[in-house]
């Protein structure tokens, strides 16, 4: 236990982020801890797929370089590392971690965590009437007829604490939440209890607020005429005290920004309600307070936290099938009579639209009337086929998409010659009682230690608000892009997308939540048809969240869509027009 915050600086976001990021952090000045966030729901599909080939992996690779190049300098000045690079096999990755300190000759205790993989007891849960209903759908596991290839319950982060309580140098975990990361060392570090809620909760939100690197220092920032520093973001550090209070910075001298602005934006990166459920705490995001401290330092403190869930989130991936996409280019005039022609001529070559499990045709307009260069003369025909057969939607398809090269409409090309089908997942995601997973530490000497489930309450916290019909009078209005006042980050959750958006002052904001409806934001947002909606608000940070359920269709593995994850949701919302009061653009 120690009474001074501790710094933790996170040196990934994803598996593929910045191989040096992990050198930087350690170069860059003191800290206490480094935490890795390597998997997102994706990934464990490819790990699945790695680990088909050979079965000693799945996990990320990319941590093992990033631990080599710091091993020797963490050892010496005592700097923890706690990651969940370990994916589907944490023994694995801890036992390479222990081979790579022997072979440098560092002494480091290496831990893991397990207990999240429940692929190996899917039949028996089931057996006992746990139905795995898919969250968004409602539909049993059973009447999908699917079968998984990989499911993962989240952890939580006292298995991490109890690593370290027990002198763990380096905690490798499997699938715990990402904000498990920070909240398992605040645990430790500060030696909080599983009912000290609101410090678990504070310590939910600086976890969530750095578990995407750069996004918090100034990266994918729609506000990003602020980064006056624009060299490669510094990794996010977040100091975090003994009471859930902190501090996000970043070391001196390094590129990017940390403003309240740039934390706002991360705290709803992929969320949905303010209640923001994990396995040890419900964070209430609408609860905590904002300030800036000093240039690149940002305070948030007040966050308040409430017992957990009965239930552990799953994710769970199946294979869906194959896929393949060809882009045929159109240019100049008649682009819709030229696209409908080349549909239509390629669906007779293939035997109709009918003959696939899915087809999915996007026609693209980048074209401009009267164009000045031969880009703005161009559109893109966009077609996806989908399809148990591999051999239906392989070389027999997109060689039939350059078959149309002499025989179709004028000007034909392609961006890419014939490619070959791939195989795509679905992701699904579901819960399973926390009773039934068992979280268990696998500390360095081999001993497995189990961590009971906390005491949860079942107390629903997915409030949305309906605004009131009454309509407030701001004066004259212009026709502008809502970007003029509005600040915007989306992402992915599965086959969910995720755009919040806040504004700057009271006024702004008072006009803002009056005028973004979700219906308005179906009417800015075409795409969404007749999805659901889900409003929620932010007033501490003056903003609303907006859950566009199935946008994405089954996640980002087969999804169609040019923008699979949403990250230009955001932007493309704050470039829609609507009508703005004069008297709030400056």
């Amino acid at each position: 236990m120690s009474t001074r915050p501790v710094r933790i600086a996170n040196a990934s976001g994803f598996y593929g982020d910045r191989l040096s990021a992990m050198r930087a952090v350690v170069d860059g000045g003191d800290i206490d801890v480094i935490t890795g966030d390597y998997l997102a729901e994706l990934t464990m599909l490819i790990l699945w797929k790695a680990r088909q080939k050979n079965p000693e992996t799945g996990y990320a690779r990319t941590f093992l370089t990033q631990f080599q190049q710091v091993a020797a300098d963490c050892a010496e000045r005592g700097i923890k590392i706690v990651v969940n690079a370990g994916g589907l096999n944490p023994a694995g990755m801890a036992a390479e971690v222990r081979r790579l300190a022997a072979a440098a000759n560092v002494e480091l205790k290496v831990a893991h965590v397990e207990g999240d993989d429940i692929m190996p007891r899917l039949d028996a849960l089931r057996s006992d009437g746990h139905p795995f209903a898919h969250l968004d759908t409602g539909v049993a596991l059973a009447d999908a007829g699917v079968a998984p290839v990989t499911a993962n319950a989240y952890l939580g982060g006292f298995g991490i604490a109890a690593a370290l309580r027990r002198g763990a140098d380096v905690v490798i975990t499997g699938r715990v939440t990402d904000a498990a990361l920070v909240v398992g060392v605040g645990a430790w570090w500060h030696g909080w209890e599983p009912t000290d809620y609101d410090a678990l909760a504070g310590a939910v939100a600086a976890g969530h607020i750095i578990e995407c690197g750069p996004q918090a220092t100034g990266g994918n920032y729609s506000q990003f005429a602020e980064v006056t520093d624009r060299r490669y973001p510094g990794s996010p550090i977040a100091e975090l005290a003994a009471d859930g209070s902190f501090v996000i910075t970043k070391h001196p001298g390094t590129g990017g920004l940390v403003s309240p602005g740039t934390v706002i934006a991360q705290l709803l990166y992929e969320v949905g309600a303010p209640a923001y459920a994990n396995p040890d705490v419900v964070a209430h995001f609408d609860s905590l307070s904002i300030v800036p401290e000093s240039p690149d330092r940002v305070r948030v403190s007040g966050t308040r936290g409430t017992p957990p869930p009965p239930t552990l989130k799953v994710a769970m991936n199946y294979i869906g099938g194959f896929r393949n996409t060809m882009t045929m280019v159109l240019t100049g005039l008649e682009i819709e009579d030229k696209a409908a022609w080349a549909v239509d001529e390629l669906f007779e070559l293939l035997g109709g639209q009918g003959a696939f499990d899915d087809v999915d045709v996007q026609l693209l307009r980048y074209d401009k009337p009267d164009p000045t260069c031969l880009a703005d003369a161009t559109a893109h025909l966009r077609i996806t086929v989908k399809d148990s057969d591999r051999a239906k939607v392989d070389r027999a398809f997109s060689n039939a998409v350059v078959e149309l090269a002499l025989a179709g409409y004028p000007g034909f090309h392609t961006t890419t010659p014939p490619t070959s089908a791939s195989e795509f997942g679905i992701y699904w995601p579901t819960v399973v009682p926390a009773s039934a997973v068992q979280h268990v530490v696998v500390h360095a000497n081999g001993e497995r230690e189990v961590i009971p489930p906390p005491a949860y309450s079942s107390a629903s916290h997915d409030r949305q608000v309906t605004v009131s019909d009454e309509i407030a009078d701001f004066g004259p209005t212009s026709r502008r892009p809502l970007g003029a006042v509005v600040a915007a980050r989306s992402g992915d959750k599965g086959g969910n997308a995720n755009v919040g958006v806040w504004t700057d002052s009271p006024e702004r904001w008072h006009w803002l939540r009056t005028h973004l409806t979700a219906e308005r934001v179906r009417q800015l947002i075409p795409e969404i048809g007749d999805l659901p909606v889900r409003r929620y608000e932010f007033p501490n940070l003056q903003a609303l969240n907006f859950v566009l359920v199935g946008y994405l269709g089954q996640g980002v593995a087969s999804c169609t869509k040019t923008d699979p994850q949403a990250k230009g949701l955001g932007e493309y919302l704050r470039a829609m027009h609507t009508e703005i009061p004069d008297k709030l653009v400056h």
